[in-house]
């Protein structure tokens, strides 16, 4: 297939309804990566905020990193004085809005950490049309930031 017959192609695809070809997500972007990092045998939590310039919602799915065995989707939760977390699916960013993930609220959770204070990790974040948003969060102790 020539370029021209691609480029139609792909043009077509892109067209059906509910299809998202892989990319960054319109009108999502990362502000204020940060991980708080404890000990290598504990779970480490990743706070951000994710604004939505964008006129639809997007979903976010999934999260990876090379830094954690595996990175998933938490929120924490207060019922009658007991502080619990629990996996989620997905957390939902509003259209015109943000999501932020922070301490007592949804979260993306590091479990079996390999980083150190001071340094930076890799993220790519998953959204539910395919969209990836790749970004870097910095370590701190467990503190947070200054």
């Amino acid at each position: 297939m020539n370029k021209a017959g691609l480029a139609l192609w792909l043009g077509a695809l892109a067209a059906l309804p509910g299809l998202a070809l892989a990319g960054t997500p319109p009108g999502i972007t990362a502000q204020n990566a940060w991980v708080r990092y404890l000990l290598p045998d504990l779970p480490a939590g990743v706070y951000l905020t994710l604004p939505n310039k964008g006129d639809t919602p997007a979903m976010l799915t999934g999260a990876t990193s090379p830094a954690c065995s595996m990175l998933m989707l938490h929120q924490s939760m207060d019922s009658s004085g007991t502080s619990t977390m629990m996996n989620v699916s997905a957390i939902p960013i509003p259209a015109h809005g943000a999501l932020a993930l922070a301490e007592g609220s949804y979260h993306l959770m590091c479990m079996d950490p390999k980083m150190r204070v001071g340094g930076q990790i890799p993220l790519t974040l998953e959204f539910k049309d395919g969209a990836t948003l790749p970004l870097t969060a910095q370590v701190y102790g467990p503190s947070g930031p200054p």
